[in-house]
């Protein structure tokens, strides 16, 4: 397997690429915790099957701190006692946010209320950007067939 095509070759994915990190870089510097970002990116990554963004966040998590018991439990955290209510508000935003296509009727109210419980209003912005977000990224990854396995911290700095 190898990757199909190399989005930063591309004047004009190249140019998408770094105002899409400029965007990613404005929902990190929100009051949303980074521990949680991570889970959600590597959840919504788990569920669209993107390698190359399973990689890159159970990889950033693990440098941010987060133990390898949470990181192995995020694909079953609805069956696991290591995660706070606050962080399962946010992974079930996470996964209706991301199975839009599954037929599941999008966000339940219910997930919505357990959102807003949990965060303040510019929290609950920067939680359903970053649910977009990683999902149009999982998205690019998986078209051009970017692998997982190879990344190492600091790779996007060049998109700075």
């Amino acid at each position: 397997m190898e990757t199909r095509f190399n989005l930063l070759a591309s004047p004009t994915a190249a140019k998408v690429a770094k105002r899409f990190f400029s965007t990613s870089q404005a929902i990190q510097e929100s009051t949303l915790p980074k521990a949680l970002q991570d889970l959600v990116m590597l959840r919504a990554s788990q569920i669209n099957g993107c390698g190359f963004c399973i990689d890159i966040h159970s990889k950033e998590a693990a440098g941010h701190g987060e133990t390898p018991l949470r990181l192995n439990l995020v694909a079953g955290w609805r069956h696991s006692t290591v995660f706070t209510a606050a962080e399962r508000a946010a992974l079930a935003l996470t996964e209706e946010g991301t199975r839009l296509a599954d037929g599941a009727g999008g966000v339940r109210d219910a997930t919505w209320a357990e959102v807003r419980e949990h965060y303040d209003d510019d929290q609950v912005g920067a939680l359903v950007c970053l649910v977009a977000m990683i999902n149009a990224a999982n998205r690019m990854s998986v078209i051009v067939n970017n692998l997982g396995g190879s990344f190492e911290s600091g790779a996007f700095a060049a998109l700075d």
